[in-house]
């Protein structure tokens, strides 16, 4: 049986921080506000000149590096961005080509907040039924770009970034790579987060809208009872996995999830306040750093999460 294996994950953050002092001086807020709403320290913000692409790119060649792959044996790319570099083509051929890669297909998918996961799904099914054998499935973001720098409720929580994986097929028992995964959406409440300007509606490409206690209500129910119907999928107990990494929007939102679920704090790796919310990226970039620290480990089962405007959302089960 031929299943997606996580060979290597890699991240990227822009140079430039954006600390919640420095938020001060944009917009009227304060570091005591952010913290205790939030979570939020601080947050990366893309430079001039600094595209989705370039950091999508950056995190892709870390995540080839640490698989010990090259560009060469990417047969497929699937990238997950609300803030594609242009309108078209797709960011995912443009990373494509700083990559030098000329083979295999490379698109892009709008998931939002639940864009990686959404991602990594579609790249495992290409595995599974051969149609790939090494994917890199990446989460870019640069956010910053769509924000209302005069909405308080809406610019502190944002932040640029982008991570990725590399997945390969592999023969054998697929409980030693991507289990289940599990993906959601209902457009009925796409009026509680979504952007007010497009190609078609508007011509433009507009700001970030929220309404901010809406969505922390349905995050909460809709991501625990995702990951709570994928568990059961898998036959698996919530309590007998090793790590969960959500999709980093607001740690009250964290900790209400693991508190729903009974999960303890200590399993939940939490960036959201070094990071901000990076959107595709958070996952990614959480996975990473929670790698790079030495907390997650070969072998762990790891649990991802998300939810993004639409609403998307859903989950993803990895023996990593």
């Amino acid at each position: 049986m031929i299943y997606s294996r996580i060979a290597g994950i890699g991240a990227f953050l822009p140079e430039k921080v954006l600390t919640n002092q420095a938020m001060e001086a944009i917009v009227e807020t304060s570091d005591s506000w952010i913290r205790e709403r939030t979570g939020i320290e601080k947050r990366h913000i893309a430079g001039d000149g600094e595209f989705t692409s370039d950091l999508a790119t950056a995190a892709a060649r870390r995540a080839l590096t640490a698989a010990g792959l090259d560009a060469g044996d990417v047969d497929l790319i699937v990238l997950a961005t609300a803030t594609p570099d242009l309108t078209f083509p797709a960011t995912a051929t443009i990373v494509q080509q700083k990559l030098g890669i000329e083979q295999g297909a490379a698109f892009d998918v709008h998931a939002v907040c639940s864009g990686f996961l959404y991602a990594l799904a579609t790249a495992d099914n290409f595995i599974r039924c051969g149609q790939a054998k090494c994917a890199l499935v990446i989460g870019a973001e640069t956010f910053s770009r769509i924000l209302d720098w005069t909405d308080r409720t809406t610019c502190v929580l944002f932040g640029d970034g982008a991570g990725a994986a590399v997945l390969t097929a592999e023969e054998g028992d697929p409980a030693n790579g991507i289990i289940k995964t599990h993906l959601r959406s209902d457009g009925r409440f796409k009026d509680l987060l979504y952007v007010d300007g497009g190609p078609s509606a508007t011509q433009t490409v507009g700001h970030l809208r929220m309404q901010g206690n809406q969505v922390f209500r349905h995050a909460v129910s809709k991501i625990a009872g995702s990951m709570s119907e994928l568990a059961e999928m898998a036959g698996v107990d919530i309590a007998d996995i090793d790590w969960f990494v959500p999709h980093q929007a607001n740690q009250r939102i964290l900790l209400g999830v693991s508190k729903k679920l009974g999960i303890p704090e200590e399993k939940v790796i939490s960036t959201v306040a070094k990071h901000g919310n990076t959107s595709a990226a958070s996952i990614p970039l959480a996975f990473d750093q929670a790698i790079s620290d030495g907390r997650i480990k070969r072998g762990d089962l790891v649990l991802m999460e998300a939810l993004g405007g639409g609403f998307t959302w859903g989950a993803a089960l990895v023996r990593y």
